[in-house]
């Protein structure tokens, strides 16, 4: 096992990476909520209200890889999901009409954000060129989470049709290459339930355009890479307090444990 942690002023690394060598590698990179102490006195909003629009708790996930990536910095300080420019910004227009940054973000702040994705992005291209010379092809799974019930606690949830309990986001792998991998995992998936209750799967819904991680990897690497997006919807917790429903994470792991080894299976028919 390898472990690599990058570390940035004295608020600990900004992320960690721990590689086993194997082809499958997870990453949670808006799990983070630790904002960098000198851009912290800038915050125009309260450590709950931010945590809701992070994805606590996706990291739970990750030890199912061979090697995983976890983003410990809060999305605010810098979204790793979107490009260099826009990757902190004080327009609430950026942050679904939140207002995180006070005015007058100085733009030394903003700018060392920036080199901050940078890094990031430089420490991946490392970590995938290592791994795709080992391994020829690599399934990414790439974890995240949302909300649905924004209006309130206590208050209807959104939708079920327009938001999906697993929502398997496919914008830029190669489907003559990944057909059948993404086909075998969403089937295996779909299998699965919460709590005895069956799971709704849907493909592209919430977020149909993808994100900056999946799309540079898809433009660096091509069809070397399968990258899977998967957006659970914060079902297996409570989104307003955070409290965790272990029953809950513990059969929706259960399940992508199950999906990751049909996964496996059909990446190593790839790789071969």
């Amino acid at each position: 096992m390898h472990a690599q942690q990058t570390t940035s002023h004295n608020d600990g690394p900004p992320w960690n990476i721990i590689t086993n060598g194997g082809p499958v590698v997870a990453t949670a990179i808006h799990a983070g909520h630790v904002v960098r102490d000198e851009l912290a006195p800038y915050l125009a909003i309260d450590p709950e209200d931010r945590r809701r629009e992070e994805d606590p708790l996706t990291d739970y996930f990750l030890s199912l890889s061979d090697n995983l990536v976890r983003v410990n910095r809060s999305r605010f300080e810098c979204d790793m999901n979107r490009p260099r420019t826009g990757c902190i910004s004080p327009d609430p227009a950026d942050t679904w009409g939140l207002k995180i940054w006070q005015d007058g973000l100085p733009e030394g702040q903003i700018e060392t954000s920036r080199q901050l994705h940078d890094r990031f992005y430089a420490e991946m291209r490392t970590l995938f060129d290592r791994l795709l010379d080992q391994h020829g092809r690599l399934l990414v799974l790439d974890l995240h989470s949302y909300n649905h019930r924004r209006d309130g606690a206590e208050a209807e949830a959104a939708p079920v049709e327009e938001n999906p309990d697993i929502d398997i986001g496919a914008t830029t792998l190669d489907r003559g290459v990944f057909g059948d991998l993404l086909g075998r995992f969403t089937e295996e998936l779909g299998r699965h339930t919460m709590r005895g209750n069956a799971l709704q799967i849907g493909e592209n819904v919430r977020y149909p355009d993808g994100g900056n991680f999946p799309e540079w990897l898809f433009e660096t690497y091509g069809k070397r890479t399968c990258v899977i997006t998967l957006e659970y919807k914060k079902i297996f917790m409570d989104e307003w307090t955070g409290t965790l429903d272990i029953g809950a994470a513990q059969d929706l792991r259960t399940g992508l444990m199950h999906a990751l080894g049909v996964a496996r299976t059909e990446l190593a028919k790839l790789n071969r």
